[in-house]
């Protein structure tokens, strides 16, 4: 059915038309049953190309190497390691981001300058670069590695998180998909994330971007674990014209692209939240009857990042008051006598006061995987989402000993 968007089975990184990948372990994290740490996005002709990257004042240089790569205009590949972030390192870190380029050009026989580097792993260490130099040129491009490509990019992550969604336009096939990494140091404006988008569409960089902007404004940017916010962030989208469609030039010409680049990134988006550092349940946070957009999703992201909030649901408390109290922080544009709250699907809030519910049927319902905590304001049209992990005493116990 035209416009129709249809989600692949196993679908992966590698889905649309001309895209490759690869990946090997290096030694770069700890050994590990078919464990990776370098990762290499491959396509067969030049992408167009969109990024948006950490609001952090402290940058790793290997985002710094890949906006300027950006600006060249031709990008065909990116290579990605974990185990560590290549930040904090001085000048160093610039120059070994450029040659893990270097190695890579080398290796595939293109450009220096149409090869993204991104890092994830511990601040403060030197990409180890005896073993990007010995490794990189050993990994093998296949239509077949996504999975792999996935793997190489975890740190703390419990699991993958890979998407791929296709879709019929005027005759032609286009294919988008996803990959990303992110359980720590999540909040909103970016998160402890990597994330990797692959399109065959046709599309110009400016619709490209505005696009992604859009998307990543509804999904990364609307989660948060922790309250911690990463000096590595990066979304890179990558379009090579494979599908061989029209060119889409416009917002309104990229309506069904929009739609489905917005389920990939907030597949990937709530796959983050729900994966965080000791995490057991996902908590989503639906705001509705706002003034204007923008108060929906500020509301919505204080709420998933207020530890009271992360606590009680850990704790199964149907502590309604913190609920409010986050609302409130966030100092949108509301009546609080008309507010009304809702757990699960339970209301226990009406006209900004406790209205009569049973407490142990709010208890159980805090038992589900997903907790969604619905606010409706009441003042106007204007709604959002936003997700985040509860707090857990594993999370505190594991990031004490992070680097131990």
């Amino acid at each position: 059915m035209e416009n129709e968007i249809k989600h692949i089975k196993n679908g992966d990184i590698c889905s649309p038309k001309g895209f490759l990948s690869g990946s090997i372990f290096a030694g770069i994290k700890s050994p590990g049953q078919d464990k990776r740490d370098i990762g290499i996005i491959f396509s067969e002709t030049e992408c167009v190309s969109a990024g948006t990257f950490t609001q952090n004042s402290v940058v790793s240089p290997s985002v710094t190497w890949t906006k300027e790569v950006l600006r060249e205009k031709k990008l065909r590949a990116v290579v990605v390691n974990s185990g560590c972030a290549n930040c904090a390192v001085g000048n160093q870190g610039y120059i070994d981001a450029k040659e893990t380029a270097k190695i890579a050009s080398n290796s595939l026989s293109i450009d220096l300058e149409s090869i993204a580097v991104a890092s994830t792993g511990i601040i403060g260490v030197e990409l180890p670069m005896a073993l990007m130099r010995k490794y990189i040129p050993k990994i093998e491009l296949s239509k077949n590695d996504g999975p792999g490509f996935a793997r190489s990019i975890l740190t703390t992550d419990k699991r993958t998180k890979e998407i791929a969604v296709s879709f019929d336009h005027e005759g032609s096939e286009i294919t988008v998909a996803g990959v990303a990494k992110g359980s720590g140091m999540i909040h909103p404006n970016m998160a402890t994330m990597l994330s990797f988008i692959t399109s065959d569409i046709s599309i110009d960089e400016t619709t490209l971007r505005e696009v992604l902007t859009l998307s990543v404004n509804k999904s990364f940017n609307q989660i948060s674990v922790d309250g911690d916010q990463s000096t590595n962030d990066t979304v890179l989208a990558m379009a090579n014209g494979e599908a061989q469609n029209k060119k889409i030039t416009s917002l309104e010409d990229a309506s069904v692209f929009q739609e489905a680049m917005d389920q990939v990134c907030i597949f990937l988006a709530k796959e983050i939240a729900k994966d965080g550092e000791g995490n057991t349940r996902l908590i989503e946070a639906s705001i509705s009857g706002a003034k204007t957009l923008e108060d929906a999703r500020k509301a919505a992201r204080f709420i998933v990042s207020s530890n009271l909030v992360k606590t009680a649901v850990y704790g199964r408390d149907p502590n309604w008051g913190r609920i409010m109290m986050a609302v409130g922080a966030s100092q949108i544009e509301l009546d609080e006598s008309k507010i009304e709250i809702f757990v699960n699907d339970i209301q226990i809030v009406a006209d900004g006061i406790s209205t009569p519910y049973n407490h142990q049927s709010v208890v159980i319902a805090m038992n589900q995987p997903i907790i969604r905590l619905k606010v409706n304001l009441n003042i106007g049209k204007e709604s959002s989402k936003a997700w985040g992990s509860e707090l857990t005493e594993e999370y505190v116990v594991f990031n004490s000993a992070y680097t131990t």
